[in-house]
């Protein structure tokens, strides 16, 4: 596997091609590290659903009524919904069990415990941007949703509540790694479903990357010795997306029927905050912040998907139209039926991921990263 770090350890990527070599001749199937030892004891994570294990059910008032708060969320684990928007695990539990962190807890559920291997700060459907941005251009995010902002607030509030000053808080902060990601793919998203153009929404990209940087300077400053700034994902080739943008001109698509224009914004944004981290780290030089592909690696299961004949763009858990996703009508609705096997699906509900690809895509990623930390494993 080539990884390349670029001057001072900052910048972690894969190229294309490596992934989808690796992706098709392992099938992604490789074992998962195990034994896994790290030079800290905590994972800290800010993002969205992807990170996202519990944290927005617990919104009040909106959040015990959310969709991830009944039945089918969780079906394939537990057996039962936990918060998590899909049908089992997320990215941030097979991170943390690859990291030997398993214990990890979403923010909202602690009620004054501390014996955990770390604290999830991320919630779904959330940006990085403020409401008040958003406001003034006439996009709507849903009052469940807690930004990027609202997360750090979190975090300072745990911090409070479990070091008795700001030296004891800066060793634990220290003693962790902190991932931030792939919160602003909804900053796109929400604006291009509600009707932004892709010029319009080009204009948000530097107000994103500077949250993202501003965000994680803050953690360092407070003591943070790794921080991962993870890019993101093909947004084009969501179910959602795909539904509210759906044309007739077949050149706005992709030869994985993924609209073009939205992958092209995000590879341009990866490409600028990728930059971003660089600029960081070379600031920060006795700190590890590293930047982490993932927008290829699930591009390429979505490929390989394709190819194998599975229902690639299509929601497992949803109703109507060619990507099998109806906004009005969403997974957990009565009447909305769920598929059969999710594990041959990568969307569970056309805005979020399956528990197989979550389990995929991490196992690209995360076990080169390992050693850039300082772990090792089996």
């Amino acid at each position: 596997m080539k990884i390349q770090v670029h001057e001072n350890r900052t910048c972690f990527f894969f190229s294309f091609f490596v992934v989808c070599f690796f992706l098709l001749i392992q099938n992604s199937q490789q074992q998962r590290p195990q034994n896994t030892t790290c030079p800290f004891k905590y994972l800290y994570s800010f993002g969205d659903g992807i990170t996202d294990i519990g944290n927005t059910v617990r919104v009040l008032p909106f959040g015990p009524f959310l969709p991830a708060a009944r039945s089918p969320y969780g079906q394939t684990f537990p057996g039962q919904p936990t918060g998590r928007w899909s049908d089992g695990r997320t990215a941030v539990d097979y991170i943390g069990s690859d990291l030997g962190l398993p214990n990890i807890v979403p923010y909202l559920s602690m009620r004054g415990s501390t014996s955990n291997d770390g604290v999830i700060f991320s919630a779904a459907r959330s940006t990085t941007l403020d409401r008040l941005f958003f406001k003034l251009r006439g996009v709507a995010i849903p009052p469940y949703a807690i930004p990027l902002s609202g997360q750090l607030r979190w975090f300072k509030a745990y911090l409070s509540s479990i070091c008795s000053t700001p030296q004891d808080c800066a060793n634990i902060v220290g003693d962790s790694v902190i991932i931030l990601g792939d919160i602003e793919a909804n900053d796109i998203g929400y604006s291009l479903e509600q009707g932004k153009s892709i010029q319009q929404v080009e204009t948000y990209v530097p107000f994103i990357i500077r949250a993202l940087i501003e965000a994680a300077t803050e953690l360092i400053r407070m003591g943070a010795t790794r921080v991962v700034l993870t890019g993101s994902v093909p947004v084009g080739c969501y179910p959602y997306i795909l539904t509210a943008l759906q044309t007739n001109n077949a050149t706005a698509y992709d030869d994985l029927g993924c609209l073009k224009s939205v992958n092209d914004l995000i590879l341009s944004k990866n490409q600028l905050l990728q930059e971003a981290v660089t600029n960081l780290a070379a600031q920060f030089p006795n700190v590890g912040v590293y930047y982490a592909g993932i927008y290829d690696s699930v591009q390429s299961i979505i490929r390989q998907s394709s190819i194998s004949g599975n229902m690639t763009l299509k929601a497992c858990c949803g109703i109507g139209g060619q990507y099998n996703y109806n906004s009005r009508r969403f997974c957990g609705s009565r009447g909305v039926p769920v598929c059969t096997n999710p594990n041959e699906y990568i969307y569970w509900d056309g805005l979020h991921f399956t528990q197989d690809l979550y389990a995929q895509y991490t196992n690209i990623v995360v076990p080169p990263f390992l050693p850039v930390l300082g772990c090792t494993s089996n």
